[in-house]
């Protein structure tokens, strides 16, 4: 059994909640929970909960827009040769610039 945790109100998180989804729908959570350097719980919680997801920069989230960045790249390099885009491809690219957005907001914020 996992150990208790307590949630950032000092609340116990001790209810479960599991529900089945797509391995397509798994991939595109599992991209969003890389790039939020958040833990798939917190950023689970945080999107069901309408609240908001902030990406505080460090390094494990640098190095998963790098290799986010690598697959974007090798799917428009299949899409120039002729096959179709797909719509999480699409999300995909979506999630990585309104980051990436975020980000340069918060470089311009310190100067």
């Amino acid at each position: 059994m996992s150990a208790k945790n307590l949630d950032n109100c000092n609340r116990w998180r001790n209810k479960t909640v599991a529900f089945r989804v797509s391995p397509e729908e798994n991939e595109q959570i599992e991209t969003a929970v890389r790039l939020s350097g958040l833990t798939k719980q917190d950023y689970i919680t945080r999107r069901l909960l309408c609240q908001d997801v902030v990406v505080q920069g460090n390094p494990r989230v640098y190095k998963a827009l790098r290799n986010e960045l690598g697959f974007v790249l090798s799917e428009l390099q299949r899409i120039e040769a002729g096959e179709g885009i797909d719509i999480e491809l699409l999300d995909t690219i979506e999630l990585i610039a309104v980051i990436l957005g975020g980000m340069k907001g918060e470089k311009e914020d310190e100067e």
